[in-house]
């Protein structure tokens, strides 16, 4: 107990975002807010920080309070022992948050509780004694952190306000229940005599009229809580959604509503925001203050917020027309920085510190790649650095797309399954490749969204699925000058195969291609040639103002001195994986290599990718949260830039003054300390410990000179570069076709 008291002190001291001293926030200038009062909107931790740990226990308040704004209200839900004992516990059924069924398997009961049958453990089936001796917590989300479960209390009410949260807002949700059963959390406020209870809520107007004198006197806040529409009210026996139509009558009770979000913000079947309601404005006409309910990073929500949990706080605080109050949420710290460091941004402002944001196929995160839609989406979200992986079509037209491989990125495997081949010196399974279809053939196929967490279930922008079209390398360049970009990223693969079996230039096309833009004898907007071979950057070392970026695709744990003086021969900067930086086991980081110190000793920028926001890509240790990955990557490791898919995520992180450490203000997004989080579970459930990366060695970067372009028999329609003829169409052509041919079927199923 005292090593985890230690450690935990330590690990909210050192890794996550903190508030800052008074002095610090009074030098950053008030923000006007459309609340009712015109106040910034409140942060409420649901149970603490629950989307870590289990719900109220210790671990997770202290880890709310460590981490958020300084205002920050803690929320209990309040739930009531036979004995009369106050717990915070989400719910009057122990099964899913405890471990009480494994404790007493056979004492399972079925209680009556709001007209419906409920079935399970109940609280007020034993005493606080048998619960604090003999159950503890879990975890009651599945897709959550299950290495803390069993080890932490179930915490009294009293033992939350003892933390000295900043607010403390208690939730009553079964009043009329407990009544029922002969407990009664009125008398159970009324022996606390409401001291250090800033908030109450209840969906019981009863509830909140027995106890409004009390908390009128003890300046306690009343909010009265919208369930589901069609649920039916306990006191009026009237459904909420009547309730609504006249919400001045609940002023007279409670000086506040708190709503679940699609109240405010409602999404359609195919998981895309609606119009906004006027619930907001209804409420604040009526003098109600408004909170809204079901804020959490790991919720699949609307597509129009891109997987990032902070766009989602900012439709709801700073949509220029109004402002919720007050937000309820089981990430505490995504809502703190939203709304203290994202809201009210102005477009314009600079980025704080040099770290380039660089696209992954342009905004690849809610376009289909490389098409010109995901391109103009990255210069719309701010990208520095927008990127084309250069791939060739038969008759020689060097265009944009992620792989020579176009069965995952576009339509292809409908039109030309036939033509699938096998070509392991680029990839161990069949494919239908650019080199094999002419530009012509590749403009008739449809672009497709890449999503690389099919498996999952996630989908990406599927109302955009097959939007944009793809562009030719001298068209993305001509954009590029046109957009003004601070720079391009020409990423060139396979240049050996190509030259030596396809009879085609990768490395002089992109070569004519610069040369007619221009951008080879211009020093405005940077040139960034990227491959994962070394001859292939050699042959760009007389254009002195490109940037060579060696592009090291394996995970590596160290980088000695002669593979960095290796790296200098060919490159000034490195591609690294994420893994490369902080290695992760189960979700959780375990440690933080040197590699980006190493490189820059010897001078060599560091980018790293590829970052996503989907919250199954990031780290519990980031909150699940992109934005602090961001942050441990660029703050915390010292990054030179960032490659990623949604731009718009790390552009708005390096223009919050919060990014900046060096800069006084009330509260830092700070970097996540690397192995952290997993060492406050106890060892036995820690994930086990996986063997160390192997340094990268001075031979993984050297690769056998390019061959020369082959001067193959057949020459393609416009006389250039050379190629074999395509497999015969309209047969079977090989057993591994077959399999493709099942894989079409099945995505056409899809």
């Amino acid at each position: 107990m005292l090593r985890f008291i230690i450690f935990f002190s330590l690990f909210i001291h050192l890794c996550v975002a903190a508030p800052q001293t008074p002095a610090a926030a009074a030098a950053v200038p008030a923000k006007k807010w459309l609340t009712l009062n015109g106040q910034e909107p409140a942060v409420v931790a649901r149970g603490g920080f629950s989307g870590l740990f289990p719900e109220s226990s210790a671990s997770a308040n202290d880890l709310a309070i460590g981490t958020s704004s300084p205002g920050l209200t803690m929320l209990c839900n309040l739930q009531m022992t036979k004995d009369g004992v106050g717990l915070c516990l989400s719910d009057i059924i122990l099964d899913n948050a405890t471990t009480i069924s494994s404790v007493f398997p056979k004492a399972q009961k079925t209680y009556k509780v709001n007209g419906q049958d409920l079935k399970g453990w109940f609280v007020l089936d034993y005493d606080a004694d048998t619960i604090f001796n003999n159950v503890t917590l879990v975890q009651n989300i599945f897709s959550r952190p299950s290495i803390f479960d069993g080890q932490m209390s179930v915490s009294a009410v009293e033992d939350v306000l003892g933390t000295k949260p900043p607010k403390f807002w208690l939730s009553v949700q079964y009043d009329a229940f407990y009544m029922e059963h002969k407990l009664s959390p009125a008398e159970y406020l009324r022996s606390l005599q409401f001291r250090g209870i800033n908030v109450i809520s209840s969906p019981e107007i009863g509830f909140l009229k027995s106890i409004g004198m009390d908390a009128g006197r003890a300046k306690t806040k009343l909010i009265f809580e919208f369930k589901d529409p069609e649920a039916v009210e306990p006191t009026t026996n009237k459904k909420y959604s009547e309730i609504q139509q006249n919400l001045a009558a609940i002023k007279a009770f409670a000086s506040g509503v708190l709503v679940p979000k699609d109240y405010i913000w409602p999404i359609d079947s195919a998981k895309y925001l609606k119009p906004a309601t006027t619930f907001v404005a209804d409420a604040h006409k009526a003098g109600l203050e408004v909170y809204a309910s079901g804020f959490a990073n790991d919720l699949r929500t609307s597509f129009n917020y891109s997987y990032d949990p902070s766009a989602e706080y900012l439709q709801f605080v700073d949509n220029g027309q109004f402002s919720v109050d007050g937000v309820i949420t089981d990430f505490p710290p995504t809502a703190s920085q939203s709304i203290t460091c994202f809201s009210h941004q102005n477009g314009n402002l600079p980025k704080a510190g040099h770290a380039l944001v660089i696209t992954h196929n342009g905004a690849s995160g809610d376009y289909p790649g490389c098409t010109d839609l995901a391109y103009q989406k990255a210069v719309d979200d701010g990208a520095d650095v927008i990127d084309c992986s250069v791939q060739m079509s038969k008759d020689g037209i060097a265009f944009c797309h992620d792989a020579a491989d176009l069965t995952a990125s576009t339509t292809a495997m409908t039109i030309f399954m036939s033509r699938a081949t096998s070509v392991p010196e680029i990839q161990p399974t069949n494919g239908i490749f650019s080199f094999d279809l002419t530009w012509a053939e590749i403009q008739s196929v449809k672009p497709q969204i890449e999503n690389p967490f099919t498996a999952t279930g996630f989908q990406r922008n599927p109302a955009n699925k097959n939007a944009g079209k793809f562009i030719t390398l001298a068209d993305f360049l001509d954009f590029s000058k046109a957009k003004a970009v601070t720079g391009v990223m020409i990423n060139i693969e396979n240049a050996a195969y190509l030259a030596s079996k396809k009879g085609l230039g990768v490395v002089d096309a992109v070569k004519s291609a610069l040369a007619k833009s221009t951008l080879d004898k211009q020093s405005t907007q940077k040139v960034l040639i990227q491959s994962d071979d070394s001859s292939v950057l050699a042959s760009f070392e007389a254009v002195p103002p490109y940037t060579r970026v060696l592009s090291i695709d394996k995970e590596i744990g160290g980088a000695p001195k002669p593979s960095v003086d290796e790296i200098k021969k060919y490159a000034e900067a490195v591609n690294l994986l994420r893994t490369s930086l902080v290695t992760v086991s189960q979700s959780f980081t375990t440690g933080k290599t040197n590699v980006v110190e190493e490189m820059h000793k010897g001078n060599i920028s560091v980018y790293v990718s590829v970052l996503r926001n989907e919250y199954i890509s990031v780290a519990f240790d980031y909150f699940s949260d992109p934005t602090i990955e961001l942050a441990t990557f660029i703050s915390g490791s010292g990054v030179d830039g960032v490659i990623t898919e949604f731009p718009a995520t790390a552009t708005r992180y390096l223009k919050s003054p919060c990014s900046d450490l060096n800069k006084e203000q009330p509260y830092a997004i700070l970097p996540a300390e690397a192995g952290g989080l997993v060492v406050v579970a106890d060892k036995e459930a820690q994930p086990p410990a996986s063997a160390p990366n192997p340094p990268l060695e001075a031979k993984d970067v050297i690769d056998p000179p390019l061959p020369p372009v082959a001067n193959l028999a057949a020459s393609n329609a416009t006389g250039g570069a050379q190629s074999h003829p395509p497999p015969a169409s309209g047969t079977v052509a090989n057993a591994a076709n077959l399999g493709l041919s099942l894989l079409a079927m099945l995505a056409l199923g899809v």
